[in-house]
């Protein structure tokens, strides 16, 4: 019975109440005004209904030329002019993006102090063409889009399971000397977290300093409100990215998505692992959890320190000089590939859709294969022309998604968007053990990127983001065996057909989800 009312009486419900009575309320009350107050109504409200349409009109121009993916135009425009008063609410509360007034001073100093440390030095540039040569561009993009640069003196190592990522990170937290950074969408109280959380507390009173950043919507059915005021108490630095309240507000659909550690500013971790107990199949709630990672350890964990302090200066208001935190003692490391972090956002932080577009790069790009495994597969015509031109001018084109849901509408929608991509010769797959959550792609041997990024709209166009290109990186070997593991013992999807009823209600769902 106590758990029964905590849920009911939680947070995140209070939270959906209040917004879904805001949202009534102004879509009902010049009904309600309309049938009790006639005479008022017809004085004030139909003249009222012509500036909405007007101003319906205007946004629609407004879509229009703005860079929303084509199907978001579409259902946007559908909307502000058929029912231009509730289509002038919604848009303002998830499309209409602008900072809080608080943030907005501190993004353009943040930029510039990231901009100091990304200058290139005489001749990086001709040597790094030199070493990338026809891959060049993909890293000179996001080089011109964020500011990170790209280093060869860095050791990456891939770590295929959530049990082993787990157990190497915390092994290398034990051995902090300086200072730990972490940033993550979800933290849960349980056994991987008690455990870390235990570490940090001892690395406190050894005089680490020791930063937490976790997403508060992520986070809401999953710690107490006062957590972050607890882990402030035990000496821990502790930030609620993009702190949820009960007001209707755009800015509530940027979440921070990323899941990375950084450690002295020698070594860095980025995978699809959040820090609760099933990402380390502690416990099963869908079958067995894949996920991946990959430990850095060199000059690219410079990038790393970079994108975390961005965001935490910003969510706490205070700018602070970064190379005190970046490694100065020199790296020697057997490693001959290159590696670039890099991070994603909204357009109010990052002038570039990053993700989406790298993504698109390495596709257009690939000559032999494109292999990407990905938990849901919501993509738009771009992504989705993409992988089928790929694949329709020879590319062996293969992507693996779960065959145990996590959620089941978009365990619907994931599926629905096989049809187009396998009538182009795209090979689907489905993890046959139960939720793979790993977000990577593989291209040509030479080509891998690892993170946080789903395809999904959600991770291209509104989350903040982190992943890591890399260019024939020794870790790429060990990514390519686990995708012929994955392959042998996945599901093709080659005979699946879903039911009509299915389809037209996944169709309908499809339409909207550009819009969230």
């Amino acid at each position: 019975m106590k758990k029964f009312f905590k849920k009911v009486f939680s947070r995140m419900n209070f939270v959906i109440i209040a917004i879904l009575l805001q949202l009534v309320i102004s879509l009902i009350l010049p009904y309600a005004i309309g049938y009790y107050y006639p005479h008022l109504f017809g004085n004030l409200f139909l003249p009222l209904n012509m500036i909405f349409s007007i101003c319906g009109l205007i946004l629609v121009i407004r879509i229009i030329n703005s860079d929303i993916p084509i199907e978001g135009q579409l259902v946007w425009s559908i909307i502000l002019i058929f029912l231009p008063f509730f289509g002038i609410v919604i848009y303002f509360m998830f499309v209409r993006r602008r900072p809080p007034n608080r943030h907005k001073k501190l993004y353009k100093k943040v930029t510039e102090e990231s901009v100091k440390y990304s200058i290139k030095k005489p001749n990086e540039e001709e040597n790094l063409e030199q070493a990338l040569g026809a891959y060049y561009g993909q890293f000179e993009y996001i080089y011109r889009s964020t500011g990170l640069k790209t280093y060869n003196n860095t050791d990456v190592k891939y770590l295929r399971l959530g049990e082993t990522f787990c157990a190497e990170l915390i092994k290398e937290l034990q051995q902090a000397q300086e200072y730990i950074f972490m940033e993550y969408f979800i933290i849960e109280e349980g056994k991987l977290w008690n455990s870390i959380l235990q570490i940090l507390k001892q690395k406190v009173q050894q005089g680490v300093e020791v930063r937490v950043m976790y997403d508060d919507l992520g986070t809401i059915n999953k710690l107490p409100s006062n957590y972050q005021k607890r882990l402030n108490e035990a000496g821990i630095k502790c930030v609620r990215f993009n702190a949820f309240l009960p007001i209707m507000s755009a800015t509530h659909n940027n979440r921070d998505h990323r899941k990375m550690t950084v450690i002295d500013g020698k070594v860095g971790f980025i995978s699809g692992l959040n820090l609760a107990d099933e990402y380390a199949n502690l416990i099963s709630p869908y079958g067995h959890w894949k996920d991946t990672g990959i430990k850095l350890t060199g000059d690219a964990v410079k990038n790393m320190v970079i994108m975390f302090l961005q965001l935490y200066d910003v969510q706490n208001q205070k700018m602070e000089e970064f190379s005190k935190y970046f490694n100065t003692k020199p790296n020697k490391t057997a490693n001959k590939g290159y590696v670039c972090p890099y991070g994603d956002g909204p357009k109010y932080f990052y002038s570039e859709y990053v993700a989406i577009n790298v993504y698109l790069n390495l596709i257009n790009q690939a000559q032999k294969y494109v292999w990407i495994t990905t938990p849901y597969l919501i993509i738009d015509n771009k992504l989705t022309n993409a992988l089928a031109n790929a694949s329709m001018r020879g590319v062996d084109v293969r992507i693996i998604t779960p065959h145990t849901p996590d959620k089941k509408i978009i365990f619907g929608i994931t599926r629905s968007s096989y049809r187009v991509l396998q009538k182009a010769g795209v090979k689907i797959y489905e993890y046959s053990k139960g939720f793979i959550h790993s977000k990577q792609v593989l291209c040509d041997d030479d080509l891998g990127i690892l993170g946080t990024i789903n395809f999904d709209y959600r991770s291209l166009l509104h989350h903040y983001e982190c992943g890591a290109l890399m260019y024939k990186t020794d870790c790429l070997k060990d990514m390519k065996q686990d995708f012929e593991h994955l392959f042998n013992i996945s599901i093709d999807m080659k005979d699946f057909k879903q039911s009509p009823i299915t389809r037209l209600f996944c169709a309908i769902v499809k339409l909207f989800t550009p819009m969230l």
